[in-house]
């Protein structure tokens, strides 16, 4: 019966990982869409301001459930409610520089292109780790990122040895949601990850809305004409997706887990063929199969690759 119940768990676990990765595979649509009626800025304040909204209700429902008094931050220990904000405006600096460049980038490349590029900051993480913290890396890692670049080039290099500027921000977006992952991981242990993520997109909010009041001409018109490519990047990708990450994550293996999740790329080609009509060049193709690939390889725990222990940077 136990295990009847673990396995009821655990594949409850994978359909909620799975529907996830659906979210964010098909949110790419919701920000090119979203981004022909709002600048990148105002399309991410709105965003932000919805997924901000729904966590708090969430947050709401949660102690309801549990029978708890509502608390804000979800305890009244000074050092752990430190550790909250500080660590949700770090996570929510980072986010919204990664979520800016994604937006931008998507203004000038296609949704399934967006969606592989961004999937790379699975590759970076290890790289940025070993910057920042000095942690060890593989030569499975290293194996992962040296097939990635490769796919990388095929999807971004065109014959005249030049980077399209959509390809590009979206790289440097790859780049800081790596960072962005690093800096949950340091400030998650012990925190309640419903009230980390609801400070990061308060954070995201806030400076957004100080960005989009001096750098663009934000429009209420505009933003309620595409209301819903916004309310499905705000409430779906950044609320709902989140949340079932988190829950999902609880019944299923990390390994595992990643290996899901990172079917978003996945989802974001075919949504974008399917309902934009953005095909992509064979060369494109194959540079997404060993991006797709590196990705995989990159999940591989070490102890399963003996070989790889041996050498390390």
């Amino acid at each position: 019966m136990d295990n009847f119940s673990t396995n009821k768990n655990s594949l409850s676990g994978m359909l909620m990982l799975t529907l996830c990765a659906f979210i964010w595979g098909t949110a790419f649509i919701a920000q090119s869409v979203g981004g022909e009626y709002a600048e990148p800025l105002t399309f991410n304040c709105a965003r932000s301001f919805l997924a901000t909204i729904f966590l708090f209700l969430c947050c709401l429902m949660f102690d309801k459930i549990a029978g708890k008094p509502f608390k804000l931050l979800g305890t009244d220990d000074p050092l752990r409610r430190e550790r909250t904000i500080k660590g949700g405006i770090i996570c929510g600096v980072a986010l919204s520089i990664a979520s800016f460049m994604q937006q931008l980038g998507i203004m000038y490349t296609t949704v399934g292109k967006s969606g592989f590029i961004t999937a790379l900051y699975i590759v970076l993480v290890p790289f940025l780790s070993y910057a920042v913290y000095r942690t060890r890396i593989t030569l499975v890692q290293c194996l992962s990122v040296s097939i990635a670049a490769v796919g990388m080039y095929f999807i971004c290099i065109n014959e005249g040895f030049s980077i399209n500027k959509g390809d590009f921000y979206t790289l440097i977006c790859a780049v800081c949601f790596a960072a962005q992952i690093i800096a949950v991981d340091k400030f998650i242990t012990n925190l309640d990850g419903v009230r980390l993520s609801l400070v990061q997109f308060a954070t995201c909010t806030v400076l957004n809305c100080v960005l989009m009041f001096i750098f663009e001409s934000p429009s209420l018109t505009n933003v309620l004409l595409g209301w819903l490519p916004i309310a499905y990047a705000g409430i779906m990708s950044s609320g709902v997706a989140y949340t079932l990450q988190i829950v999902g994550q609880k019944h299923c293996n990390p390994v595992l887990a990643c290996m899901i999740m990172s079917l978003e790329s996945a989802f974001a080609l075919l949504s974008g063929w399917l309902l934009l009509g953005q095909a992509m060049t064979s060369r494109e193709i194959l540079g997404c199969v060993l991006v797709f690939a590196a990705i995989m390889l990159a999940q591989i725990p070490a102890e399963l690759l003996p070989w790889s222990k041996k050498q390390a940077v």
